[in-house]
């Protein structure tokens, strides 16, 4: 319980501390974001913090940091660390920089920021594993909330009649200006996200269930021996470090009204789910604990009946009660729909930039979406453990490519590039580790994947420096030049800015 309790407290300190310091390196500024000059009415549209930070909480939630921790739990307490550390030292320094380099380059999308900082060749891979990793992750979370709600339901409603309800949603909501939808709901469903998490946690000290939470230690508990490294890190993402945050950060580059906004909106939000990530797997932990069995034992159990959504049901309804579980499931339901929907929104995005395709005509929109959403229906044939362990995958190697590009950024500005460029070159390796040992990727021996992912490892963060010094050499512009936009009509520049700025101080 001291662990738990301890770690939350840890992840607190770190957004006053160590986020101050990440903000501090990069150095915001006082300049037009792209939310004023480059005001679309449909993505760049101009919203206050508290409605930002909220969006973007439940952008970059989704199912991850419940899901991913109540699977992560089964390795004991280790999870807490990796959670703790890889939050204030990967996870918040991952969307700050992505959040912050987006709003410096017109709100652009990771693929785009990629090509600029990392080389041409980058962005056609960069827009393949973005684009595999958003479907990937609309198509989890068309099934896991279904699946959600086909239960709370008691099986009364068809499973395909909730799924193409929640399709019908993500089509609106990808299509629709951002301010109309996600701006006006959001709010209200991060709050539900806030309270129920709260509920959970306050349910463990209420009712004794939290005297089970094992107490810190590196051994490796896991009921099937797993091993820790690559596997802890794959599957705790959301809540650590996730590479989906990268795709959902640069939608709120476009809404964000000042630069000074970021480490709240961007490595705060991170810091929140932190401590939701903590929430639930201690709650994994402590409600499936069996004194006389092996550690693990009882939750893997539950998991392997119903996958993470049935560890959800069982521990909101016994911390809550029948009304506050229901509406804490409601909470953990709405998460997912809340990333997936932004999930296709942002692919639509990314394909609409890399193509050039203007997005102000609802045509040229829905050109782009309605084919993503027909392969997405496809891969819904495809069993939901078989997406999860492709979606760990595409997902944190997006992570490394986005830490790798914040390396960069910090690297030709002269500035310490070390806070990016150590967690990008340790996920590096295990996600590479992951692909070579797993059954889904190539399937080596263990110890054979752990040679060859350290030479590959050195091999890619040398051609890193290489291109590094290269970049700097060429003395190329870090920041789009805004100059041509300020003040000019068509745009929300000028007035309404200078009055911002000078509320804002």
């Amino acid at each position: 319980m001291y662990s738990f309790i301890g770690g939350i407290v840890l992840l607190i300190i770190g957004y006053f501390t160590y986020g101050k310091f990440i903000e501090k390196v990069f150095g915001p500024k006082e300049r037009p974001t792209p939310a004023f000059t480059h005001s679309d009415g449909i993505d760049y549209v101009p919203m206050n913090t508290a409605k930002n930070s909220l969006i973007q909480l439940l952008n970059i939630a989704g199912v991850g940091p419940i899901f991913g921790p109540i699977l992560g739990a089964l390795y004991g307490p280790v999870a807490f660390i990796w959670i703790v550390v890889g939050c204030i030292l990967a996870g918040g320094v991952h969307d700050y920089l992505t959040g912050m380099i987006s709003i410096r380059n017109r709100g652009a999308h990771l693929p785009e920021l990629a090509e600029k900082f990392l080389g041409k060749a980058m962005r056609d891979i960069v827009n393949a594993f973005a684009l595999l990793l958003l479907v990937l992750v609309g198509t989890v979370f068309v099934s896991a909330p279904g699946k959600l709600l086909y239960d709370l339901m008691d099986h009364k409603v068809s499973l395909t009649i909730i799924i193409s309800a929640i399709f019908v949603y993500y089509i609106l909501a990808t299509l629709l200006p951002v301010d109309k939808i996600i701006g006006r709901f959001y709010p209200i469903f991060g709050a539900l996200l806030v309270i129920s998490a709260i509920g959970i946690g306050i349910g463990l000290l209420i009712t004794g269930e939290a005297k089970n939470i094992p107490e810190i230690t590196l051994e490796n508990l896991h009921p099937d021996g797993l091993a820790v490294f690559p596997l802890l890190f794959l599957t705790i993402s959301c809540g650590a470090l996730s590479g989906f945050h990268a795709t959902q950060s640069p939608i709120i580059s476009r809404t964000t009204q000042h630069e000074l906004h970021g480490r709240k909106i961007f490595y705060g939000m991170m810091i929140a789910e932190g401590i939701i990530a903590m929430i639930w797997a201690a709650a994994a932990m402590a409600m499936f604990y069996e004194p006389n069995a092996p550690f693990g034992a009882g939750l893997a159990a539950v998991i392997n009946e119903g996958t993470p959504s049935l560890v959800v049901s069982k521990v909101a309804v016994t911390m809550l009660g029948g009304v506050g579980g229901t509406l804490a499931i409601l909470g953990v339901i709405i998460l997912p729909i809340t990333s997936g929907d932004t999930a296709f929104r942002s692919a639509r995005m990314i394909i609409a930039d890399y193509l050039k395709v203007p997005q102000i005509a609802i045509s040229k929109r829905l050109m782009i979406a309605i084919p993503m959403f027909l392969i997405s229906v496809v891969l819904l044939q495809i069993d939901f453990n078989i997406l999860w362990r492709y979606f760990s995958w595409a997902n944190q190697s997006t992570a490394v490519i986005a830490l790798f590009v914040g390396a960069m950024y910090l690297y030709i500005g002269g500035k310490n590039y070390w806070v990016s460029l150590i967690p990008g070159s340790f996920m590096l390796m295990a996600t590479i580790t992951y692909i070579l040992q797993e059954k889904i990727g190539f399937g080596l021996p263990r110890n054979i994947a752990l040679i060859l992912s350290l030479i590959l490892s050195i091999i890619i963060i040398l051609v890193f420096f290489w291109q590094a010094k290269r970049q700097k050499a060429m003395n190329m512009p870090l920041e789009d030049d805004i100059s041509k936009w300020a003040g000019k009509s068509g745009n929300n520049v000028g007035c309404e800015e200078k009055v911002y700025l000078q509320q804002s101080k």
